[in-house]
């Protein structure tokens, strides 16, 4: 584990095939042991310039079960930000009183500045429409777990392509797994050419759709979505898209067996309250994950396992 001690995790992308096994082969091992006094000693910081709950609870839990001290802020508001202080100087700060900082930030490319001029590793908490890594192996995790391989799996991702974060890493994650993609959306919200491009570069499919039920029947892993209307630099095209894709218990009739719902969290409409009970439904388990797989993050970057 000690080529990934003291790296920065910006992007997916940072991580070869053989780095995301070995995370998620550490993260079975934290949910076997939870509760690992491993991180005595050390200070994480968590700044949170973008609101949010499960990403910054499961850090702080991974953080607390492992032993660990952590500082920061939940909101900008309650920092120097708010005096005019540069990302540059409230990194260069916040790494004298941390050993790692987890951010997030709405600005693309936030995280990869930070990781440049910071002395101690940076996780990318969520940087705009760009990346959420995190997220990303934790769904990694979760597909794995359900369908007992990443290999050669066709995922169906539904919603907010264009402005979602989420799928763009897990694309170019489950890129080195040989998956079928199935990606549904309305035309304005199609998924970016360039995350297509690593589609087509690791010789591998991808079909496009506006009809949700077209692929409930293919999919093994059904990927939900929020339309982000905080994404959105017009408010008028988020309430044509806002209702676009909504799925009901069912519309899950014809799914495959194995099938599992996924969804990144927060859910506003597009998964109705009766999914909840059908044992297809695998977000709040999915959720759970990311404490594991931030605990396996936190203790390989540290360099503790």
């Amino acid at each position: 584990m000690s080529k990934l001690k003291g790296r920065s995790l910006v992007s997916i992308t940072d991580y070869s095939k053989d780095d995301i096994l070995k995370i998620l082969d550490i993260a079975e091992e934290f949910e076997q042991n939870q509760r690992q006094d491993i991180l005595r000693g050390h200070v994480i910081a968590s700044l949170f310039f973008e609101p949010s709950t499960r990403t910054r609870l499961s850090f702080e839990s991974a953080v607390q079960y492992l032993g660990g001290s952590i500082i920061g802020f939940a909101s900008p508001d309650v920092s120097s930000v708010t005096k005019g202080e540069s990302l540059k100087d409230t990194i260069l700060t916040v790494s004298n009183y941390s050993d790692l900082i987890v951010m997030r930030n709405p600005l693309d490319g936030s995280a990869r500045y930070a990781s440049e001029v910071s002395p101690v590793p940076i996780l990318n908490a969520g940087d705009g429409a760009n990346q959420h890594p995190t997220q990303c192996l934790l769904d990694l995790y979760s597909i794995r777990k359900t369908q007992g391989s990443l290999d050669n799996i066709h995922i169906a991702m539904i919603g907010d392509l264009k402005y979602g974060r989420t799928v763009h890493s897990l694309v170019q994650a489950l890129s080195l797994f040989g998956a079928t993609f199935h990606f549904v959306s309305p035309d304005s919200l199609k998924m970016p050419s360039s995350v297509k491009t690593v589609v087509k570069n690791a010789g591998l499919e991808y079909h496009q759709y506006t009809d949700l039920t077209e692929v409930i029947p293919i999919a093994d892993i059904l990927y939900m979505t929020r339309i982000q209307g905080e994404r959105f630099p017009d408010p008028l095209e988020y309430e044509k898209v806002k209702n676009a894709y909504i799925l009901s218990n069912d519309m899950l009739d014809d799914s495959k067996e194995t099938m599992k719902v996924l969804h990144p969290l927060p859910r506003v409409n597009e998964i109705t309250e009766d999914v909840d009970d059908n044992p297809k439904a695998y977000y709040f388990q999915q959720a759970k994950n990311g404490i594991y797989i931030r605990q396996a993050l936190i203790a390989a970057i540290l360099g503790l396992k």
